[in-house]
């Protein structure tokens, strides 16, 4: 039966290939986006899909529609445009998911939320397991989407907990491929844009800190498996690539794939920059039986290909 899905922050970089798959399962969507980040061009499309629609509109302010399942995405997830506003960052990760939970509550449906790795902060534990509480800090520029998203995970358990409300709650790691924003200020698509263009590429410390890259339809893959489970998987779990690499890694991998001229700078590492950061995904590969498919290389080189077309460089 065809369901009708609420996908917040559809116009984003996840959230549209998110709207796009659920198109190709057969579902109705309908994507809801303020476009502080999200960008049309990443739903064009998908316009001419009958089942598609789009609704400009906060998420800090409610919204009554009637639909079967929501996705909550919404909200700035690089540090370029989390730290631009960072009320307005915290306010959609908690207003907005208290009005989401309300929806959700009173049409009596599933609702999934994507809470991040960046809840484990600095971590002192490797991999980062979903017992793992934390090394945050609650009063620094990146704690306005950090805590943020920590309190929203709050908020769903306890909406479940008086409520009885069907959850799903997971947490994405570093995630790339098309449709991000060129200046989103993320590793991938800053490495990528500098070397298309032969530009230096900043690596920050010493880039010895490492990330795991998860492409984005492994990660699409997971989010539908999540909100097909029964009531009683209520998660967190962790999504993304336990492939782990250090940043001037990833920096040559980019330089080479592109055969680009760039030469690696350096400069000085941010205020709370994790040191490590690597899913331990076993809970997602038991319950969901999913693995990320898409090695790292492929998945920069159909990045690249995307970029190369967005920015017109053959």
């Amino acid at each position: 039966m065809k369901k009708k899905i609420l996908v917040t922050g559809g116009a984003g970089f996840i959230g549209s290939h998110l709207c796009e798959k659920l198109l190709s399962l057969g579902n109705e969507v309908i994507c809801v986006d303020n476009f502080y980040t999200g960008s049309k061009q990443n739903i064009i499309n998908l316009l001419e899909n009958p089942y598609f629609e789009i609704i400009r509109h906060d998420i800090c302010f409610p919204l009554y529609v009637e639909v079967d399942e929501i996705y909550n995405l919404a909200c700035p997830a690089s540090p370029v445009h989390y730290q631009f506003d960072p009320v307005q960052t915290t306010k959609v990760s908690i207003v907005g998911a208290i009005n989401m939970l309300g929806l959700a509550k009173r049409l009596r449906i599933k609702i999934l939320q994507t809470s991040t790795s960046e809840v484990y902060g600095d971590p002192e534990i490797h991999p980062q397991p979903e017992e793992y509480r934390g090394n945050v800090n609650t009063i620094g520029p990146r704690a306005c989407y950090d805590e943020g998203k920590r309190c929203a995970e709050t908020l769903f358990f306890d909406y479940k907990r008086q409520h009885d409300l069907k959850i799903k709650l997971i947490r994405i790691f570093n995630t790339y491929g098309p449709n991000m924003h060129p200046n989103d200020g993320r590793v991938v698509s800053n490495f990528i844009v500098q070397a298309l263009q032969n530009k230096d590429i900043t690596v920050y410390g010493d880039g010895q800190q490492t990330r795991s890259f998860c492409y984005v339809s492994d990660l699409v893959t997971g989010m539908v498996a999540m909100m097909g489970t029964g009531d009683e998987i209520t998660g967190p779990i962790n999504m993304g690539n336990p492939g782990e690499f250090t940043i001037l890694q990833l920096a040559e991998t980019v330089i080479d794939l592109i055969g680009s001229k760039s030469r690696i700078i350096y400069s000085d590492l941010p205020a709370d920059d994790p040191k490590q950061r690597k899913p331990d995904i076993t809970k997602a590969q038991k319950i969901l039986g999913w693995n990320p498919e898409i090695q790292l290389k492929i998945g920069i080189e159909k990045t690249i290909k995307y970029f190369s077309d967005v920015l017109n460089i053959k």
